[in-house]
C-alpha cells in the first residue's frame, strides 16, 4: 500500500501548524475579501482553500519577514479570482441542454391570411350568430356573461352558438373546397378558441 503523498516530517508538521495559525488569524478577513470579489460564498470558500494551499506550498514567503502576511494572502486570493475570471471568459459560454426551445410558429404571413380568412367567414354569418361567437370565443366569456353582455337569455346564447358554429363549419368547408380547387392551398387555421369547436 502506498504511503501518504507528503511524508510527515518535522518540517511538514511545522508547515501545517503555520498554515493553521495563518488561517486562524487571517481566515475571516480572507473569506470576506474573496466573497466581496466573487459575490458568491461557495466560490469564495474555494478561493480561500486554494490560497491556503499556495501558502502551504510557499511557506517561506510567510516567514521571511518581507511585507505583511495578510497582504500576501489577499494578493494571492485576488490573483486566483482573476485567473478564474479570465479562464471563464476565454472559453465559450456553456449552454444548458434543458432550456426549452421557443415554440415553432407559423410564418407571420400565414397568421395574417388566417385572420383575414376567419374574419371573412365570420362576416358571412348573421349578426346575431357573429355576436355570440365573439362574446364566447374571442372575449372568452361564460354563457351567463355573454347573455348579460348581449341582453338575451342564456338558453338563446347556447342555441345561437350551436347554429353559429354549424354555419361557420359550412363556410370553412366551402371556402377550403374553393381554395383547394383554385390553388391547392391549405385550410385556414382558426383562432385557438374556435379551433376545437369548429373542427
Amino acid at each position: 500500500m502506498a504511503g501518504p503523498l507528503w511524508p510527515r516530517t518535522r518540517r511538514g508538521s511545522t508547515d501545517e501548524a503555520l498554515i493553521r495559525s495563518v488561517y486562524e488569524e487571517h481566515g475571516h478577513a480572507l473569506l470576506a475579501y474573496a466573497t466581496r470579489l466573487t459575490g458568491d460564498r461557495a466560490t469564495a470558500e474555494d478561493v480561500v482553500q486554494e490560497t491556503l494551499i499556495r501558502a502551504w506550498r510557499h511557506s517561506e514567503a510567510l516567514v521571511n519577514g518581507k511585507g505583511s502576511v495578510r497582504g500576501w494572502l489577499l494578493t494571492v486570493a485576488r490573483n486566483i479570482i482573476t485567473d478564474r475570471y479570465r479562464a471563464r471568459a476565454a472559453r465559450p459560454q456553456e449552454v444548458s441542454g434543458a432550456a426549452a426551445a421557443p415554440p415553432v410558429e407559423l410564418d407571420h404571413a400565414d397568421a395574417v391570411v388566417d385572420t383575414v380568412t376567419v374574419l371573412g367567414a365570420l362576416d358571412q354569418l348573421t349578426p346575431e350568430h357573429r355576436d355570440v361567437l365573439k362574446e364566447l370565443y374571442y372575449r372568452q366569456l361564460s354563457v351567463a356573461e355573454a347573455a348579460d353582455s348581449l341582453g338575451i337569455p342564456a338558453g338563446t346564447v347556447k342555441s345561437r352558438s350551436h347554429y353559429a358554429l354549424k354555419a361557420l363549419r359550412e363556410v370553412f368547408r366551402q371556402n377550403s373546397t374553393k381554395e383547394g380547387n383554385r390553388m391547392g392551398g391549405r385550410p385556414p387555421q382558426q383562432p385557438a378558441g374556435l379551433r376545437e369547436v369548429v373542427a
